[in-house]
């Protein structure tokens, strides 16, 4: 399966930021989204995802079988870390959450409140989510925030499987995970300015 995209363009509050985008991922592969803050990273992956619509452009061919991890760990802090991981499969009718629990190294946090973890020990457990959607495009913004080198390397380890499970990874990220994989720098495409006659055109 192949996610393709082309002459993508999307907007942050109104304010289109990125323009023209054109990429395709296939299944076994990774692309890492590179550019500086505020450039639109996170808009991109989100209009990708399908959680907000394109100014312009097409997005196809991974109706239904994208999973997303955002900024938020999406995290029930009341929540035991096993009954976190087993509510996200119920979502996406799977059953089972040891790899999940063995991928992450989260086998001795599985009766923790998710509350009670630290910020590193949230991201994996955040991260781990995705390896009980049952779905083979993961879209991951930033993934690598506050995880410490081991982590980052245990994360870099399950993308590396999930790619030779026939799956594939679009990654916005600023570190070297030390995958193989496409780049894609997206400071080419920011969007032009709006000119003033464009705003003004909002009040007439």
């Amino acid at each position: 399966m192949t996610l393709t995209v082309t002459d993508l363009s999307v907007a942050r509050g109104g304010i289109p930021v990125l323009e023209g985008l054109s990429f395709s991922l296939a299944s076994g592969k990774a692309l890492i989204l590179r550019g500086p803050n505020g450039i639109g990273k996170t808009t991109l992956l989100r209009t990708v995802a399908g959680l907000q619509p394109p100014l312009r452009g097409q997005v196809e061919g991974a109706e239904d079988q994208i999973a997303y991890a955002a900024h938020s760990d999406g995290l029930k802090p009341t929540l035991t870390v096993a009954e976190n991981l087993t509510f996200w499969a119920s979502v996406f009718g799977r059953n089972g959450i040891e790899r999940a629990l063995d991928g992450f190294d989260l086998q001795t946090l599985r009766d923790r409140q998710a509350g009670a973890l630290s910020a590193g020990q949230k991201r994996r457990l955040g991260l781990s989510r995705m390896l009980v959607t049952g779905r083979p495009v993961w879209i991951m913004d930033e993934p690598t925030v506050s995880l410490d080198t081991a982590s980052v390397a245990m994360f870099a380890n399950a993308v590396r499987a999930h790619l030779g499970q026939g799956g594939s990874a679009l990654i916005a990220t600023h570190i070297d995970l030390g995958l193989e994989a496409e780049v894609l720098d997206v400071g080419p495409y920011k969007a032009k300015p709006p000119d003033i006659d464009d705003f003004d055109g909002d009040f007439l």
